[in-house]
């Protein structure tokens, strides 16, 4: 059974908008064979990566950057896990006040450095999320769930 990992930092209201919206958009009509682990960014494991065929990630912009626990994830399962998912799909849905240049640019970093593949342009919502946000993060994650099933390509 296909899996993905919906690794999330959610630590506002803002954000836990976008994490209903992603997880309403990984169990998207043809998507009920689809495996969805949820993990707070804290908790999630290289085992959980390992299990996992596709990812999705949502973080907060800390002070131009990605949530710390989101960087801790990745500390975590970056070395244990390297070659091991080499192509996966994955997707970044990204939430800030006013800029989010530099979180968006050091996951792609981490994430092109794990060998992942971009299957969703990252989302980026600047501000209280609104209908086209949440649509937008929506489709991210029903997009890399369908990409992670073989439904459609990368």
């Amino acid at each position: 059974m296909p899996t993905v990992l919906v690794v999330h930092h959610t630590a506002s209201p803002a954000m836990q908008e976008l994490l209903e919206a992603a997880l309403d958009g990984t169990r998207a009509e043809g998507l009920e064979e689809v495996r969805v682990l949820v993990r707070p960014a804290l908790a999630a494991t290289a085992l959980d990566v390992l299990a996992a065929d596709g990812f999705v990630l949502g973080t907060p912009v800390n002070i131009g950057y990605m949530s710390g626990a989101l960087k801790h994830f990745f500390d975590g399962i970056y070395y244990p896990t390297l070659v091991a998912k080499t192509g996966a799909p994955y997707g970044l849905y990204v939430h800030g006040n006013s800029d989010a240049t530099g979180a968006v640019r050091a996951v792609e970093a981490v994430a092109k450095g794990l060998g992942w593949s971009v299957a969703h342009e990252p989302v980026v919502v600047l501000g209280p999320p609104g209908k086209d946000d949440r649509e937008a993060v929506w489709d991210l994650a029903a997009t890399i769930t369908a990409t992670a099933a073989g439904l459609t390509e990368a």
